[in-house]
């Protein structure tokens, strides 16, 4: 898979090892040492994929994405934090980021991530798809839009992928192991939070105004929709 990746982050040693990383795999990379010339350079040079780490000097990386979020702008985000607490994890996602990884990060880890925001933001050619229906919560996968009754939701690539390959099976148990290879390409294993962070979000979102309940639990195993 090719495409044009930005790098912003303001250690010039991880900018340049991720560089070197990424231009093995096929990728033409961009670099950004702070927050500015990283908008600056998504505006200029149109990247496929943005990896921002969260503490910049200037303009940090949350500011980043918050502002291309508030100009529509949907390139897919992976957020790099030295902060591993699940509070600081939400704050990137409430910045509009599609995923988050920690320092130290696995690399082969980090470039199964980049290859899958990539493969999520290129949908095939004139794919359309019907719309999907669960109780009140409906999802247009063409335009890739989410109500619950007339309140839309606003979600991120990630969430709704995530969401989306839910609702497809509704009322069908996915196993955490199922989920991570849909949506991410890549089993992080049992003691990854990632998958758990994701899911509390989208419940916040989905059932944080008084609506009923519609992801479920089932301890051990995975996760699955269904009305209550």
């Amino acid at each position: 898979m090719s495409g044009r990746i930005l790098i912003a982050d303001d250690d010039r040693a991880i900018r340049e090892a991720l560089s070197r990383a990424l231009s093995l795999e096929g990728y033409d990379v961009v670099q950004a040492p702070d927050g500015a010339q990283a908008l600056s350079l998504i505006e200029s040079s149109r990247p496929d994929a943005a990896v921002l780490d969260v503490m910049m000097p200037n303009v940090d990386g949350l500011t980043v994405c918050r502002v291309l979020r508030a100009e529509r702008n949907r390139i897919p985000v992976l957020m790099l934090t030295a902060r591993t607490e699940t509070p600081d994890r939400v704050a990137g996602l409430d910045a509009g980021a599609d995923d988050y990884l920690a320092k130290p990060f696995d690399l082969d880890e980090l470039l199964a991530r980049i290859r899958a925001l990539l493969r999520r933001a290129r949908p095939e050619e004139d794919a359309v798809d019907e719309p999907l229906q669960l109780a009140d919560l409906r999802i247009d996968p063409t335009s890739r839009r989410v109500w619950r009754g007339q309140r839309e939701v606003e979600l991120s690539k990630t969430e709704f992928d995530l969401l989306e390959l839910l609702v497809r099976n509704q009322g069908i148990v996915l196993e955490h192991s199922t989920i991570y290879d849909r949506i991410w390409g890549y089993d992080f294993g049992p003691d990854s939070k990632n998958l758990a962070v994701y899911i509390s979000y989208l419940r916040r979102k989905l059932e944080g105004e008084g609506d009923s309940k519609i992801i479920h639990t089932v301890r051990g195993v995975g996760y699955t929709v269904r009305s209550s």
